[in-house]
């Protein structure tokens, strides 16, 4: 049985940093492309980042983290990460792991979700 499980959220002042973790079993890990969504009160879910490796790692970003968000991954612990630095009041959100063996990333492409961890900046 695949589990994604997402950790790490938490309130956090607007300019501070988090860092999310999720960590994956009953997939092979190193097999699937990996990313975040998010969803904010009231929207829908949306991309925040991806990572996947082929001979090189190649990384995706939505246009509102870059420069802010990191993604990487630890294969050796089957957990993907997303540090967030300079965070906003409106990067509050439930943010998803996801995984998938297609890429580019995209919410109808992905195989497996977890359940999502909470972050909440306040300004």
């Amino acid at each position: 049985q695949v589990q994604l499980v997402e950790s790490g959220g938490g309130f956090v002042q607007a300019g501070g940093s988090l860092r999310l973790s999720c960590a994956a079993s009953g997939l092979t890990f190193s097999s699937y492309n990996m990313g975040w969504f998010r969803q904010a009160p009231g929207k829908e879910r949306e991309f925040v980042a991806a990572i996947y490796w082929r001979r090189v790692w190649d990384t995706s970003y939505a246009v509102s983290v870059k420069g802010r968000f990191t993604i990487s991954t630890d294969n050796a612990k089957n957990t993907v990460y997303l540090q967030m630095n300079s965070l906003k009041p409106e990067d509050t959100a439930v943010y998803y792991c996801a995984a998938s063996l297609n890429w580019p990333l995209s919410q109808s492409r992905v195989h497996y979700w977890g359940k999502g961890t909470t972050v909440t900046v306040s300004s």
